[in-house]
């Protein structure tokens, strides 16, 4: 297992950057909107409605017909997760993992878990090498950063031990405070 730890200055964005299972595992400050990655994970509510959070800035930037062709496969429930295209986004494929019921509902941990597994299985059918994952739950869902990440990470860390085709995976912090707790909950999680 290699356990390399990088950092570094792309475009002023300090990079973190593990390597686990021969996969680069990164964390970023910024958009995930604007980043070249195969697919791009939505956080996404059963009825795949794109109001507000990751889900607005998706449709704002990549279009509406990226919520037109999600809607066609709702509802689904949390633990699944549908691809659609990725409209005028970098990234390929959206990936819609329900973190919750309706639209602005508070979330367990339980709930992020769950939308973690279905987005990295969706991932594998695919067949994609990169994914970005935002905050998932961390918006509307309620969740804490701390809590998030690393459920977060530890379900990555399963996935990649039963094997997958991933060759970089993203995580994306809209803010700092995520950023840092991304990069807590890689030491603590795939470090060791």
């Amino acid at each position: 297992m290699q356990k390399q730890v990088n950092f570094f200055l792309v475009d002023k964005t300090m990079i973190f950057e593990f390597s686990y299972k021969n996969v680069k595992i990164s964390v970023i400050t910024g958009d995930i909107t604007r980043l070249e990655v195969d697919a791009i994970v939505n956080p996404a509510n059963t009825m795949l409605i794109m109001g507000g959070g990751v889900a607005g800035a998706i449709k704002r930037v990549g279009g509406r017909e990226i919520e037109d062709e999600a809607i066609k496969s709702a509802p689904v429930p949390v633990g699944k997760a549908i691809a659609t295209h990725a409209g005028k986004l970098k990234a390929k494929y959206v990936i819609h993992a329900p973190t919750m019921e309706k639209p602005a509902m508070q979330i367990t941990a339980d709930n992020v878990k769950l939308a973690m597994d279905g987005a990295l299985n969706c991932a594998e059918q695919l067949g994609v090498k990169s994914v970005a994952f935002p905050g998932m739950g961390t918006g509307v869902g309620g969740l804490k950063p701390e809590e998030a990440t690393r459920v977060m990470v530890t379900e990555v860390k399963r996935h990649l031990r039963k094997g997958m085709s991933l060759e970089r995976i993203v995580f994306v912090g809209f803010n700092e405070d995520l950023t840092e707790a991304f990069e807590r909950a890689i030491h603590e999680v795939l470090a060791r």
